[in-house]
This record gives structure tokens, sequence and C-alpha cells, in this order.
């Protein structure tokens, strides 16, 4: 029998950027591997394919007992065989050979080292895994200055490192017991120390490590309360603290250049340092600015998403700009200084004639626009918009209609909302985009929205509408492009004010589900003896803003400006709202709502001689009134 061929284990593939797991034999494989090796020494043929995923056994002519063999002796030479049961029922004897039974006592001693390990996850043995390590660093780098041109002599210590660094990952599963160990022991320190180590593969080892303590899933596997989660977060806190005193951002940073994404290593490298850094901003949001005011992280992320080649880091860079842009002004800014802006209307312009290839490209694609939505928040950014031609290239991805369409439109809604956006309004009256975003508006030119009515206000039909929201805001009265929209709303006998009104009348269904349901809230606070709060009324803003009244507030907001400027709508406007039973004043009670609830406009600081929208509310409902 070849007892090697019971230590061979199968390789199995591994998946992407999960670690690799050691490959020691399962107690599935162990058991399978003992029945095959118990058949060929039985000779009896394994049927791998039976149902339930056993195999099953089919004896051959060899097994048959022979008339004259000795019916007394045991099968297979086992001398336990004819050993009485116990009490409950068990045989001891187990129908092996001597030499199986030893093979078996090997395996299981094995396990039982298996099981030990749990014991190192106690302090003296996370103290022992510790000092293991130090021990590793402490002759790797007394090998390397004693022989720095002879790697044959160190690379026995160098492999020694390399299993000591691995073995700090079980560590993640106990942080509360492990990570002030780290700390106090100062391992955090040589840990560090090693990400300037000359073998590459010791840093990746190192940045994996970071990349596992720093999971917001560390500790999960322990049964634990809400006080353990709190342990939890106070340890990781503890250890990203001393990551930080350690100058842990910028060492990673430099190491971004050091690695070589040809490699599949490196790759994992720099898989682990992105994930480092989403861990570090998930977990304080605020070193978000820090990670980008105080490193080159930004410039490495705008680099690394003009790849021609599209991976998985390609992607998850793309991610991690878009996080750390998220409700960060700072940061938004340094985009527009470092031409981020210019740069991600490129990124985006690669989807102009071609759709993703598959969900995680769709995936990358959306955090380009998303990055470019996030820094349009910012006046600043919006001006450089119009610099890059910004207006112009989403017109003609609108016009593909691509993947990219509804991204686009987005884009354009905050490009040109507040009063900042008036350039943006204008060069997209320039860029001819009226008809293609009321061609989109109206359904033209797609299979879907083939009724009039839309059965629910759609993503890109909120966004359109704010688009239309901010050129009668922002566009000069009596201006050529001002006309140019109005005609819009006059031409095919008003169809897009018919349009307007189909909307309206689904956003006003929506909102009776909406008022339903806040009515009984409020019977449910008042029969249990409370009193409404202003914070209640305020959650009930934001869930009928939600139910329809926002898509409302917009519509009755375009409705009041082209009745306002042209009589022939209003007119026809007003035959229309009759035939159900409302009129202009419904669209004035409409109004006066988003009045009594918005602020004082902020952007119109940007520009001093711009009107608040709480002004222009106030004029529109003046003008509408006396009807």
């Amino acid at each position: 029998m070849d007892i090697d061929s019971l230590f061979k284990v199968p390789k199995f593939p591994t998946s992407g950027n999960k670690r690799k797991m050691p490959a020691n034999p399962t107690p599935e494989m162990l058991k399978k591997m003992r029945i095959e090796s118990e058949a060929s020494e039985k000779g009896i043929e394994t049927l791998p394919n039976s149902p339930g995923g056993k195999s099953k056994t089919r004896a051959t002519v060899e097994d048959a007992m022979d008339e004259d063999e000795d019916p007394s002796f045991a099968p297979g030479g086992d001398a336990d065989y004819f050993i009485e049961e116990d009490e409950d029922g068990r045989f001891y004897g187990g129908g092996l050979t001597s030499e199986q039974k030893d093979i078996l006592n090997i395996f299981e001693r094995a396990g039982d080292e298996v099981l030990a390990e749990s014991d190192e996850l106690t302090i003296t043995g996370i103290r022992r895994t510790l000092l293991k390590f130090e021990r590793a660093v402490s002759k790797n780098q007394d090998q390397r200055s004693k022989y720095p041109d002879d790697p044959t002599k160190f690379i026995e210590s160098e492999a020694d490192l390399d299993n000591a660094i691995k073995s700090l990952l079980p560590l993640a599963q106990a942080p509360a017991l492990a990570y002030s160990e780290l700390v106090r022991s100062e391992t955090i320190v040589l840990l560090v120390g090693l990400l300037s180590h000359e073998n590459m593969d010791i840093v990746i080892d190192v940045v994996e490590v970071f990349h596992e303590l720093t999971d917001e899933d560390v500790g999960e596997e322990a049964d634990g309360n809400e006080e353990d989660s709190e342990g939890h977060a106070a340890s990781l806190k503890l250890l990203i603290e001393s990551l930080l005193e350690n100058s842990i951002m910028d060492l990673l940073i430099g190491n971004l250049k050091r690695l070589n994404e040809d490699e599949e290593s490196d790759r994992q490298g720099v898989f682990h340092i992105l994930g480092f850094f989403e861990n570090l901003v998930g977990f304080n949001p605020s070193l978000a600015t820090d990670l980008v005011l105080k490193t080159n992280i930004l410039v490495w992320l705008l680099q690394r998403i003009q790849s021609k080649k599209h991976d998985e880091n390609r992607g998850y860079a793309a991610e991690l700009l878009s996080i750390l842009l998220q409700d960060n002004q700072a940061n938004r800014l340094e985009l527009g200084k470092k031409d981020g802006i210019e740069t991600l209307l490129k990124v985006a312009s690669q989807y102009r004639r071609r759709d993703p290839v598959d969900a995680e490209e769709l995936e990358f694609m959306e955090n380009v626009f998303d990055s470019l939505c996030s820094a349009l928040n910012e006046p600043d950014n919006k001006m450089l918009f119009v610099e890059a031609e910004g207006p112009d290239l989403m017109v003609l991805l609108i016009k593909e209609k691509m993947e990219s369409r509804s991204k686009s439109i987005k884009t354009l809604d905050y490009a040109m909302s507040g009063p900042a956006g008036t350039l943006n309004c204008q060069a997209f009256i320039d860029a001819l985009g009226l008809k293609t975003l009321f061609s989109a508006f109206m359904g033209k030119g797609t299979k879907k929205h083939k009724s009039a009515a839309l059965p629910l206000a759609s993503e890109d039909t909120s966004h359109i509408l704010g688009i239309i929201s901010s050129l009668f805001s922002n566009l000069p009265s009596d201006s050529p492009e001002r006309i140019r929209l109005l005609t819009k709303f006059v031409e095919n006998n008003y169809d897009k004010v018919d349009k307007l009104l189909d909307i309206r009348d689904n956003s006003l269904s929506r909102l009776r589900v909406a008022d339903a349901e806040i009515t009984r809230q409020k019977k449910d606070v008042l029969a249990d003896g409370e009193e409404i709060s202003p914070e209640d009324e305020d959650a009930w803003y934001i869930l009928r803003l939600d139910g329809g009244l926002y898509t409302l507030q917009t519509v009755d907001y375009i409705l009041a400006w082209i009745a306002m400027e042209d009589d022939g709508i209003r007119l026809h406007l007003s035959q229309m709202l009759s035939r159900k039973n409302q009129s202009l004043k419904d669209v004035v009670q409409t109004l006066r709502i988003y009045h009594d609830n918005v602020g004082e406009d902020s952007n119109s600081t940007y520009d001093a001689g711009s009107t608040s929208q709480k002004a222009i509310l106030q004029g529109l409902i003046l003008a509408l009134e006396p009807t």
C-alpha cells in the first residue's frame, strides 16, 4: 500500500482575492481517502457517481469467500473484529488492519493538533505567536545584515518570517485580546517597519495582515453580544490609532509605486492596500480628508482608473475614489485642483460608443459617474466642468442611448443645479441639448414607455425634471436660450405639457398612499397617549417627499413657469386641469408647501446677484394666485 498517496491533497483553484488557505486535508477528504484505500486493499471498485454524492462499492469476484476458507478468521486480519459490543451497542473493532489503524492514528493526532490551534487565541497563545514573529524578524534582519550579497544565507530566515507573518492573520478572530497585545508589545512597529523590506513578498504579506485586522467584520466568528461589539470597536480604534502614529498611510502609498500589477502577487498587494484604505475610511470617515490631503492617493487613483484594460483593481480604485468624495467638500475641491474633472470626463467618454462588457465594468462606470456627480456639488467644479466641455460630452452620451445614458442625465442635473450652474445651462443649450433631452423625456427612440403616462416616476424622469427646473431658474428672462426652452412646450399641440400633467397625476396617486400611511401612524401615536413632536412632523414630511411630493413639487414648479410666461400654455393647462376637477389653485397650493419647507438657498451666496429659491417660489405664487 502506498502510504504517500493518502497524504496527497487535490489542488483546488483559489478564488480571486481571497486569502489562500493552508492545504490541509479536511475530515471529509480523509474519510473519502480512507474508504478508497480500504477498497483498493479489498479489491473493491469504487463508484463515484452515486446519488447524494456518496461513493458506492461493488464487490468483485475476488470478494467471494472460498469454501475452504476458515470462517473463524477475522476479515481483513482485524484482531479486534470479534470483540464484544459495549453497553451502548458500539463495536470496539473497526474491521481495519494494523497498518490501516496506524495511519488513522496519525490522522487523529493531526486532528488533535488542529483543535489545539484554537488555544492560540488565548492570551498565552497570542503572546507566544507574537514572540515567534519578533524572533523571525530579528533573525531575518541579522542574516540579511551579515550576508547582504548572498541570498542563500538568509533565504531560510525569509521563509520563516513569511510563515510568522501569516500566523498573525487568525488574530482578527479575537480583537479584544489580540489588538492590545499587538500595540503593547510593539509588534505593530515591527510590522509597519517591514513595509520597507527588500522582499516584496514580505511586504504583501504585511499588507494582507493589515487588511484583515482592520476589516469591519473582525471578531464575528466569536459568539458575542452588544458589549463584545463595543469591545471590538474599541480594540480596532486602538489598532488604527497605533498604525496612524507610525505613518502607515505614507508607507502604503509608497508601496503602490513599488508593486508591479503584471505579477499576480503584486496585484493582490494593490488590492489589499486599497482594501485597507477602505476599512480605514469606513471606520472613521474623517480620515478620508487626511488620506487625500496628506498623501498622493488621489493622483494614483486618477491615474489607475485611466487604464485601458479593465481589471478588479481598476474597479476598486474607482470605488475608493467615489467613497473619498462622498460628503467631503475638501476632497472634492482637491479633485478639481488635480484636474480630476477632466480625467473623469475622459474616462466617461470611453462609454460613448460601447457598453461595459460585464457587471464589474458596469459598476466601475457607475462609480466614475458617481464621483463626477459628487464633485459637481462644488461651484468651483461646475466651472471646471464647463471648461472641460462636460455638457457637450453628456449630450453626446445621451444621444447614443448606451448604458451611460442614465448616468449622463444624472450628471447634467448635478452640473446645472443652483445659481452656479448657469454657465452649464447655457452650454447645454449651445450643445443642442434641448432636442436630445426632450426626446428622452417623451420616450422617443426607446422601446419602453409606450404609453403617455409613466407607471412610476423613474430616476431618469426625476433627473430630467431637475434639468428643466434648473433651466427655468438660471436662464435669463427674454434671452434666446430661454425662448428656445419655452418653445419646446408650445410645439406639437402642447404635448410636453400633457406629459407633465401625466407625471403629476402619477405623483398624486403615490402621494395618497403615503398620506394614508402617515394618517395611520398619527393615530398610533395618539392612541398611545403621546404627543406629535416636531421630529415626527419632519419624518412624515420626508416620507411624503419620497412618496411623490418631491416629483409633484418639481412638476408644479415647471408648470408655474410656463403658465406665467405663455398665455397659450396657461389656457391649455387650465382646460386640462378642469377635466380632472382641478385648477391652477392646486398648483399654487403645492408651491406654498414647497415655499414653507425650503430654506434660504445657500448657493445664492456664490453669486450675489442671484435670487434665492424661496424668493422665486414667492414670485410664482403671486403670479398665479389671481386665477
